[in-house]
C-alpha cells in the first residue's frame, strides 16, 4: 500500500488530500473520505480506517475542507463544503489509481451529511454511501431531525451508529431507514459514542472496534459491485 499526499484546488485556494492505494490495480471500489466537523483528514480512526481499505486493494482519498485547512475550528458553510466534497470527487476521478473502478462516497458525521446531500439533489453520483457516525439530530435535540433529504436517496447506504451516539439516537434512525427508498444497511457499534469510542469497562480494544468497522466495510464494497476483471 502506498501513501500519496496531495493538493486539490477548490475555488481560488487549495486544500490538502492524502491518497491510499494498493501497490498494483485496485481490486474494487475506490473511497472518497470525507471528515467530521471536529477533526481532519489526519485523525486516527479516519487515517487507520484508509489503511486497510488501502491494503485489501480498495484506493481511498480523504481531504480535508478547507477551514481545517486554515486551522479552523468552526466548518465553512454548507457552498463551500459542498465545493470541497464535489473537487476531491473529481480529483479522485482523475487519478489512474481510480481507474476502471466504481467509486463511493464515505463521511465521519458532518463529512457524510454534506455528501448525503450532494447525492440527494445529483450532484454527486456515487456506487454506494458509507456514513460513519450520521448526525441525525444535534446533541440533545432529537426532535431537529436532518432527515428530510435522505428521502430522496435510491444509493445503496452503509450506516454505522454506535449505542452511546448523542447525535444519532437508535431508535429514532430505525424509524427514518424504515422510509428510505435506498437499499440500506446498518452496523451497530455496541457501547460505541458518536466516535465509535468504547468506555475500558466495556473490555473491547479500541483497535478492534475501529478494526471491525473496517472489516465490516469491505465486506459491504466487495458485495456492492463486482471487481473489474
Amino acid at each position: 500500500m502506498v501513501e500519496t499526499r496531495l493538493t486539490i484546488p477548490v475555488g481560488d485556494a487549495a486544500v490538502s488530500a492524502i491518497l491510499s492505494a494498493p501497490a498494483g490495480a485496485a481490486a474494487g471500489a475506490g473511497v472518497v473520505l470525507a471528515h467530521g466537523a471536529g477533526n481532519d483528514m489526519e485523525t486516527p480512526f479516519l487515517a487507520g480506517f484508509a489503511a486497510a481499505l488501502g491494503w485489501a486493494g480498495h484506493p481511498v482519498l480523504r481531504f480535508n475542507f478547507p477551514y481545517r485547512e486554515r486551522g479552523r475550528r468552526a466548518p465553512d458553510r454548507a457552498p463551500l463544503l459542498e465545493a470541497a466534497w464535489r473537487a476531491a470527487w473529481e480529483a479522485a476521478g482523475g487519478r489512474a489509481e481510480f481507474a476502471g473502478v466504481p467509486r463511493v462516497a464515505a463521511g465521519k458525521s458532518m463529512g457524510g451529511r454534506i455528501a448525503t446531500h450532494l447525492v440527494a439533489t445529483g450532484r454527486l453520483v456515487p456506487a454506494g454511501l458509507l456514513l460513519l457516525g450520521y448526525p441525525l439530530h444535534p446533541a440533545g435535540h432529537p426532535e431537529q431531525l436532518r432527515d428530510a433529504h435522505l428521502y430522496a436517496l435510491e444509493t445503496p447506504l452503509l450506516f454505522f451508529a454506535g449505542t452511546r451516539d448523542s447525535l444519532c439516537d437508535l431508535g429514532l434512525l430505525h424509524g427514518v431507514l424504515g422510509r428510505l427508498r435506498a437499499r440500506w444497511e446498518l452496523e451497530v457499534v455496541a457501547g460505541g459514542d458518536h466516535s465509535f469510542k468504547v468506555r475500558k469497562r466495556d473490555g473491547v480494544p479500541q483497535a478492534e472496534v475501529y478494526g471491525a468497522i473496517a472489516a465490516r466495510s469491505l465486506v459491504w464494497l466487495r458485495g456492492l459491485t463486482p471487481s473489474p476483471p
